[in-house]
């Protein structure tokens, strides 16, 4: 900031002896300003480096702690909260929220400093002057403030509009796993969206929300150009009363030619200042809508309690289970009752079969034993693994199998094997090119289903549970693959607690015990045999229907 004054004292030097010897105080004023120019290249390097790698940092630390607040919530939390939004919140305004507070602040207060400093010399140098040009300053702060609020407002929208085109693309395209169903597997919603030949209406509704974030940035457009344009014409307006009341004084030799060009070079050096003070100010509100909405999800404390609960004791634990007087409502739909007075008692090391009609609550039953869900009243003790339609992670299969380990990154590759081995797997991991290496692509994209399911049962071999949950485990699978996971299966089910939710008459009568449930209560059990005798039993008439559609 002292350049300015050093250039006016080199033109008053110049200017003051035309003919004289000025070539030693004009040496030195030149070599104190390039030693101010050095040191200000330094300083300016330094900030840039401190503010980049420190904007790096928050960002990180922003998108782990949320990452790790949104691992916390409750699963009724993902059933009302939209996946585009959470992806916007941790892509989008981390990115947003750290560039404001870090590269953004650093600018704005670099310009601050200019700014105050400027205004400073311009005083110093020439106070009158310094007053009249500085009146233009009220009306452009109070202009600042309304389109700082307005403008914050809009970012929020932008922000939410941003998150629900995220919400169509992730939903129809990526990687979300879609409810379509065929044959009984899990189908990618771009796949199902290419067998219905969709793509136009699904690009029409991507293009409607896209238009929708169109029209907020074209807001957003008018306010800054309105702002910046206005910011514009009160430099050019500075400028301009700097030459007409500076000739003014020079005219009257109140001021010499040195001294109205540093006074020139300030107002000109503020001007700059207050039009990054403009852009600093914009972009901190942007910034600030998009704090607000990752402080929601920060301090959002999850309604079931993360990590905590009754730890029972392993030894003393032989893994009976029961549900006694358990009411239930699922929280995205409170008005509609699951379970009214429900029990169930499951002895431990028995093999217990859980069936009933669609929608009578056999897979709400896992959701309370794995806790995803509290039930309304009275509680359950277990300890459990749970095995359904098996979701592999996009990496190698042994990481996949790895990870049913406590500590994933301590087991060995000869216990992969092993569990492979046992979930009859390792034959078929082995024709792989890569072996146990294989990426198995997007939840298990790039195998078969008998594939997934058999690497699922040696995941849960490694987590050597005492009680297993089994959701459908072989409906999915013809013939030869059910063979072979059912042999699997049998394997790992030794010693173990087992309840199975199945329909296909074959799993159904190697039970110990049947549960037959109906519009959230059980309304009977038994064997397989004892519950055949029953001529107008549930069970009884599912059993009919399922051999009747087996002809």
């Amino acid at each position: 900031m002292s350049a300015p004054f050093f250039l006016g004292k080199i033109i008053d030097v110049i200017y003051t002896n035309p003919s004289g010897d000025y070539v030693d105080s004009l040496t030195r004023l030149c070599a104190g300003l390039t030693c101010v120019f050095l040191c200000g290249a330094a300083a300016n390097a330094i900030r840039v480096y401190l503010m980049q790698s420190s904007g790096q940092s928050i960002v990180n630390r922003l998108r782990t702690s949320l990452f790790s607040s949104i691992l916390r919530q409750e699963v009724a939390f993902f059933d009302k909260t939209r996946t585009g939004e959470l992806i916007n919140r941790l892509s989008s305004d981390t990115a947003l929220l750290g560039r404001s507070v870090t590269e953004n602040l650093s600018d704005g207060l670099r310009a601050g400093a200019q700014a105050s400093v400027g205004v400073g010399m311009m005083f110093f140098v020439s106070p009158s002057l310094a007053t009249f040009v500085l009146s233009v300053v009220p009306p452009i702060s109070i202009l600042a403030v309304i389109y700082g609020r307005y403008l914050r407002k809009l970012s929020k929208a932008t922000q939410d509009s941003l998150a629900q085109a995220t919400q169509v693309l992730t939903s129809h395209v990526c990687v979300v796993w879609c409810g379509a169903q065929s044959n009984g597997q899990n189908a990618w919603c771009a796949r199902t969206i290419r067998a219905f030949g969709k793509e136009t209406m699904e690009v029409g509704k991507y293009t409607s929300q896209v238009d929708q974030l169109l029209q907020l940035a074209q807001k957003e457009a008018f306010a800054r150009a309105g702002f910046f344009g206005a910011a514009g014409l009160s430099g050019n307006l500075i400028v301009l009363s700097v030459l007409y009341k500076g000739g003014l004084l020079m005219g009257s030799a109140h001021m010499t030619v040195g001294e109205l060009s540093s006074f020139l070079m300030y107002a000109f050096w503020v001007g700059l200042s207050i039009g990054g003070l403009s852009s600093f100010y914009s972009e901190l509100m942007k910034g600030l809508g998009a704090g607000g909405r990752l402080w929601e999800l920060l301090e959002r404390q999850p309604q079931l309690p993360f990590n905590e609960g009754i730890v029972l004791d392993e030894k003393s634990f032989q893994g009976a289970l029961e549900f006694r007087n358990v009411h239930f409502t699922y929280p995205a739909r409170p008005e509609v009752s699951v379970f009214q007075d429900f029990s169930l008692s499951i002895p431990s090391g028995s093999v217990t079969a859980l069936v009933g009609p669609s929608g009578s609550g056999k897979s709400t039953v896992v959701s309370l034993l794995l806790r995803l869900y509290d039930p309304v009243s009275d509680i359950r003790f277990m300890e459990h693994q749970h095995y359904q339609e098996p979701v592999l992670f996009s990496c190698s299969v042994a990481e996949n199998i790895a990870y049913g380990a406590d500590n994933p990154s301590s087991v060995t590759a000869q216990e992969v094997e092993r569990a492979a081995e046992v979930a009859n797997a390792a034959e078929f991991i082995r024709s792989f090119p890569q072996g146990f290496g294989t990426m198995v692509g997007e939840k298990g994209i790039l195998l078969s289903g008998g594939q997934k399911q058999r690497i699922a049962i040696a995941r849960a071999l490694l987590k050597n549970p005492k009680i297993l949950l089994l959701d459908e485990a072989t409906s999915a699978l013809d013939a030869e693959n059910e063979h072979l996971v059912q042999e699997a299966l049998d394997r790992l089910m030794e010693g173990r607690t087992v309840l199975i939710i199945a329909h296909r008459l074959s799993t159904i009568k190697n039970a110990n015990f049947i549960a037959v449930l109906d519009q959230g209560k059980i309304s009977e059990h038994g064997t397989h045999e004892e519950l055949l005798l029953k001529p107008n039993g549930l069970y009884r008439k599912l059993m009919n229907k399922q051999s009747f559609m087996s002809v």
